[in-house]
């Protein structure tokens, strides 16, 4: 296996500084671990090879000349295929939608490209974002690289962004995480995914699931390059990223303060019932790491049930998702996903009435719970209950977001972090939830459990 593919932002920005690498020659992998694994492991939508190789030249002439952006220039990227790029197809994941040309360039794409980011292509996504355990019948199910043998779930819905990055293709991918949908697939595919605080990152020019609870997000293989990510998503300029993260300051102080003191909620007993056995087995020694690490932990019991607020959650998605995307589903014939069509159609059977005393409701539940959390620094659950499932063992009628949702629902943020390896040698993810616009201390904790625990293994696939 290359290792050199799975090189961290900050030692691709070190190497392109001194000389040692370059952003073409880095590309180059990228584009030659992509011909040899996309046949397999069918991650991307699109690739923009032509494209890329113009900026990852340009990028490496800016080096030669000392004309660098800041840290993200000249590093491989990808996009869901629910994020715009003016005059290109974005197809949401729908063959329905194979032709539709973008209008406009998204926020945050047009931040990550002028941050000298380079973008390689766009991945593979369910059905317009509709669904966590990342199927797609009609455009592809990209295969969950840690099982060769077996295709598994890869989690939904950014599935394609999770599996190019944990493949090593890119270094890091854009999500989108309306229920779990930056979370899951990370947990699934061993890597590390950011639910950023609604409202903080523009969604403008990203394909609308439900727009009271769509949040983007980054993905990459750790926490520091995740923060990186996400600060120039955040729209920061390169050169205060450069300086936060030269200086240590902003999210980069933070994360190297330790957690010696925090207290932190974990699951109650009636919760635990929901997590099979391997991943709990997983959980319980993640817990005593950051025991270890000086964390007081301390049994959460919220006002409502992860189990309530899925139900919940479930009402707002399903009638906003009714609400842009009913018309495509209502046409019999339309080549729409099976599997997504009665997702998006039980939000017919929504009144005006249910959905706006949902949004109510919501706004109690919210102020509820993070009274419960007075004094906790954040809380600890697994990211998904189950280790990533062989297809044939999906059940398409349930979500697999038990945990994830309630981060979307209560306006919070999350963050999940690979916590170990099951007998099986899959994945699972440790989810670490805080107050919304909380994101620095989240990523504090993940870092701290990161350092502890040590980078985290690749799956063993060729390229």
């Amino acid at each position: 296996m290359n290792n050199d593919v799975y090189q961290s932002i900050f030692s691709l920005s070190r190497g392109y500084e001194d000389g040692s690498i370059t952003p073409s020659s880095v590309l180059d992998r990228c584009l030659n671990r992509i011909s040899s694994l996309e046949p397999r492991l069918g991650a991307f939508e699109v690739v923009y090879e032509v494209e890329a190789r113009q900026a990852a030249n340009a990028a490496t002439q800016a080096y030669e000349s000392g004309h660098r952006i800041g840290p993200f220039h000249g590093v491989p990227f990808a996009l869901k295929d629910i994020v715009d790029l003016e005059g290109r197809v974005t197809t949401g994941g729908s063959k329905v939608l194979k032709d539709r040309v973008s209008p406009t360039t998204a926020t945050i794409a047009k931040r990550l490209i002028a941050a000298g980011g380079v973008l390689v292509g766009k991945t593979k996504t369910v059905e317009v974002a509709m669904g966590g355990w990342g199927t797609n019948q009609h455009m592809g199910t990209p295969w969950n690289p840690w099982d060769l043998d077996t295709h598994r779930t890869p989690g939904g819905s950014s599935s394609g962004s999770a599996v190019a990055v944990a493949s090593g293709m890119v270094s890091c991918a854009v999500g989108t995480d309306t229920g779990g949908s930056v979370r899951g697939p990370a947990a699934w595919c061993g890597i590390t995914g950011l639910k950023t605080t609604e409202g903080q990152i523009p969604t403008d020019g990203i394909m609308p699931l439900s727009h009271t609870l769509d949040t983007a997000g980054p993905m990459a293989r750790s926490v520091s390059d995740t923060a990186l990510m996400y600060e120039v998503m955040l729209g920061h300029h390169p050169v205060d990223v450069d300086r936060d993260r030269s200086e240590g300051r902003g999210f980069y102080s933070l994360m190297s303060q330790g957690i010696t003191g925090l207290r932190l909620g974990v699951l109650n007993s009636q919760e635990r019932e929901f997590v099979a056995s391997d991943i709990l087995e997983l959980y319980d020694e993640a817990c005593g790491v950051f025991e270890q690490l000086g964390a007081e932990l301390v049994t959460f019991n919220g006002p409502k049930s992860f189990d309530d607020m899925k139900e919940a959650t479930g009402v707002i998605i399903y009638s906003e998702g009714y609400f842009h995307h009913g018309d495509m589903y209502e046409q019999k014939d339309a080549p729409v996903d099976s599997d997504v069509r009665p997702r998006i159609l039980t939000g017919r059977g929504f009144s005006a009435r249910d959905y706006v005393s949902a949004l109510q409701q919501r706004r109690r539940d919210q102020q509820e719970f993070l009274e419960s959390m007075v004094g906790l620094s954040g809380l600890l659950t697994p990211t998904m209950t189950t280790p990533p499932l062989p297809l044939p063992e999906v059940d398409q009628g349930a979500t697999p977001g038990y945990f994830t949702r309630g981060g979307n629902y209560l306006g919070l943020c999350g963050l999940s972090v690979p916590m170990g390896l099951t007998a099986e040698g899959l994945p699972g993810g440790l989810q670490i939830l805080g107050r919304g616009n909380d994101e620095g201390i989240t990523l504090r904790i993940g870092a701290a459990f990161e350092e502890q625990t040590g980078p985290f293994p690749h799956p063993s696939i060729d390229g």
